[in-house]
């Protein structure tokens, strides 16, 4: 598309209004974290019930993998719709589980359908002029967080004063609510490929090998994450204990709290088009460092809130970097770079919630803050590495 084109394409209306569309669906692979608790004790004795948030990851992360390529081959918009309105079924179908294994499975395909988020935000990056492109995602991306930060805060009120079933009830129409304005909204998108569906999948890992900053990006994205749904996972348990005593409510009004990292991706998107994405990378993983040693060494509300400030603030960063960094890599690739980034994303998103769960059993939230705490250690390795093989790369071509 040309400059012109572009520009009118994705007008203030229409960001605004895919900021918003973004934030109604991931804020679905949210909902079950402050209710955890709620949920386990209406499924008494059935201990699946501590799946439902390691399910909704996975489920994110299969959807990513196997839906998001079709961005690519169809009109994203009639796929945007389409998702939406599957969504608002699958949280239906969580609404009305009978047994936690019903309840697991629905919160699957609840997280396999609301990977339209993420149809959504390349979406936006291949409207948007390129000088504006950081900012463009940063602002999508800003809906996104919004999403993910007061989901918690609704669902831990809702859970706590009317029940985990009606917080999904609440979801359904806001999900067809999405659907009716990405239909009247979202211009009309030619697919930028030709290609077969079995061949875009095939083309994934062409893409995999082809660029080290894509792989570097999506592992240092996966650690990061698995901190970040560590901490989030954990919490409404941390602070039912004897320690707090609080119920759901206040867990998910820390999604309030970390709603000034709300700031950080748009500013992370204009910083990464002046100076360069892979500083904000750096930044945005030291400052994941430091909210876990807040998190380790002070045991107070005060501390939680400085640190869930500090850790979403830096997590956002990073991820708003790092879409500016593979976006920039194949044009007409957009959806199947971010299939793999996400995909990966994700992945270490369920794996940190699973391996946080573990963490909380066997040494309950000092084991946590030392998981949390090793996981944006890694992702510092990771990226060294990466910008150190990068560079040799480059020198020899």
């Amino acid at each position: 598309m040309s400059s012109s084109t572009t520009s009118s394409a994705l007008s203030k209306t229409a960001l605004l209004a895919m900021s918003i569309a973004s934030g109604i669906a991931v804020a679905n692979i949210y909902y079950n974290q402050p209710m955890l608790g709620i949920i386990e004790a209406d499924f008494r004795g059935q201990s699946a019930a501590e799946l439902v948030p390691t399910a909704t990851q996975l489920g994110y992360a299969v959807g990513l993998f196997l839906l998001l390529p079709l961005g690519d081959l169809v009109q994203r918009r009639k796929l945007i719709i389409a998702q939406f309105v599957i969504l608002a079924g699958a949280l239906s179908l969580a609404a009305m589980s009978s047994s936690a294994w019903m309840l697991v499975i629905s919160s699957l395909v609840v997280g396999a359908s609301s990977t339209v988020a993420q149809q959504i935000v390349p979406f936006a990056a291949s409207l948007a002029a390129a000088e504006k492109r950081g900012s463009t995602i940063g602002t999508v991306m800003a809906g996104v967080l919004s999403g993910i930060l007061f989901s918690r805060t609704l669902s831990g009120f809702v859970g706590e004063h009317a029940g985990w079933r009606e917080m999904f009830w609440i979801g359904a129409p806001l999900a067809l609510a999405a659907a009716v304005m990405m239909f009247a909204i979202l211009p009309a998108h030619a697919p930028t490929s030709r290609m077969q569906y079995g061949s875009a999948i095939k083309s994934l890992g062409q893409l995999w090998r082809h660029h080290p900053s894509l792989r570097t990006a999506t592992l240092v994205q996966a650690s990061l994450f698995a901190s970040f749904t560590a901490f989030w996972t954990i919490l409404a348990l941390y602070l039912q204990g004897p320690n707090f005593a609080l119920g759901a409510d206040v867990a998910g009004l820390f999604g309030v709290v970390g709603a000034v990292g709300v700031f950080a991706a748009p500013v992370a998107g204009r910083i990464a088009d002046k100076r360069g994405p892979h500083f904000v990378v750096w930044l945005g993983t030291v400052l994941t460092i430091a909210a876990w040693m807040i998190f380790g060494t002070w045991a107070s509300i005060v501390a939680l809130v400085i640190g869930v400030i500090i850790l979403d603030f830096g997590i956002q960063s990073v991820l708003v970097s790092n879409q500016h960094i593979i976006y920039a890599l194949n044009p007409d690739a957009r959806s199947r770079l971010n299939t793999i980034f996400m995909t990966g994303m994700f992945l270490g998103g369920a794996a940190g919630s699973a391996i946080a769960s573990l963490a909380w059993q066997n040494g309950s939230w000092l084991g946590v803050t030392i998981v949390g705490g090793i996981l944006p250690l890694i992702a510092l390795a990771l990226k060294a590495a990466g910008q150190r093989s990068t560079s040799k790369f480059s020198h020899a071509k």
